[in-house]
């Protein structure tokens, strides 16, 4: 598949017009319009929908389109660490993880290493494990940073010095805020919103003493800034982990730690025989340095 062709699907798929992504591409409509034709011939199957105001992807064109996103990311990067000048380090480091507070230890090493290197630059994504895990094995980062358990088998790792705790966010005034901690028995009947993560509804499902998925979950999320609007609207109460919501006296929500206490390892992991870039080995190193023995 061209490269050069999935730019003028993108485009299209952008731009919805075969005129407007011509004129984009400095293509003429003919040549792009025949262009995309025979990748639609090539994939056996019907990328667009032609209406008479604009273009529309088809199902399978949003697949392609995820896809096409993906490849071009990919080679975007690795043409970055080949063009890097030889004299001197340089270079993109891509980084993903859920959201921890665990990921100030890694900014102090992204600090220590741009300012000896300050031609290195580093590109951060935010998602769960599953959102994180997929792209390491596309090649899209060169690391992870894991919460909890997960699929380890495929990663070389190492244990950050942290662990993250888990609990419930709330309002304030609600009634479970006069608790010091939340009992799984407090939770059975509540309108909760749950963590999209895989891994995390086997943790909870121990924790709360019953099956995760018939507990009354009325919403899921994948970062939490988003699940705290809903709780401070009073949709639900939101299981989540400490210290990634504003909860000091100007807010109105607060957390109330788990008991049993629940706590999480942090993990930062990367694909085992990995060939890294001369930055992403440099990281690698002082990860290492700070953290092998912990």
């Amino acid at each position: 598949m061209d490269i050069k062709v999935l730019r003028y699907f993108l485009a299209l798929a952008k731009e919805e017009s075969v005129t407007a992504a011509a004129q984009y591409l400095h293509l003429t409509q003919p040549t792009l319009s025949r262009q995309l034709s025979e990748l639609e011939d090539k994939l056996g199957t019907q990328l667009f929908i032609r209406g008479s105001r604009k273009i529309t992807l088809t199902d399978e064109g949003i697949r392609l389109r995820k896809r096409a996103e993906e490849i071009l990311e990919l080679v975007q990067k690795t043409e970055a660490e080949f063009h890097a000048p030889t004299e001197a380090v340089s270079g993109d480091i891509y980084i993903g993880g859920g959201e921890t507070y665990a990921m100030e230890l890694i900014a102090e090493i992204i600090k220590t290493l741009r300012d000896d290197f300050p031609q290195i630059h580093v590109h951060l994504f935010s998602g769960n494990a599953d959102d994180v895990t997929e792209r390491i094995d596309k090649g899209l980062l060169d690391f992870g940073v894991l919460i909890g358990p997960a699929n380890m088998a495929k990663y070389e790792s190492l244990t950050l010095p942290a662990k993250d705790t888990w609990g419930v966010l709330m309002r304030k005034d609600s009634p479970l805020a006069e608790r010091k901690f939340i009992c799984p028995e407090d939770l059975w009947d509540l309108p909760l919103i749950g963590s999209k993560q895989k891994y995390v509804d086997e943790n909870i499902s121990k924790w709360i003493k019953r099956d995760y998925k018939r507990l009354n979950i009325v919403a899921t999320y994948n970062l939490i800034f988003n699940a705290s609007l809903m709780v401070e609207k009073g949709i639900g109460y939101a299981l989540c982990l400490d210290r990634l919501v504003n909860t000091t006296c100007l807010s109105n929500l607060c957390f109330r730690p788990l008991s049993p206490v629940l706590e999480v390892d942090i993990n930062i992991v990367w694909k085992r025989y990995q060939v890294f870039s001369k930055a992403s080995e440099l990281f690698l190193q002082r990860l290492k340095s700070m953290f092998a023995h912990v």
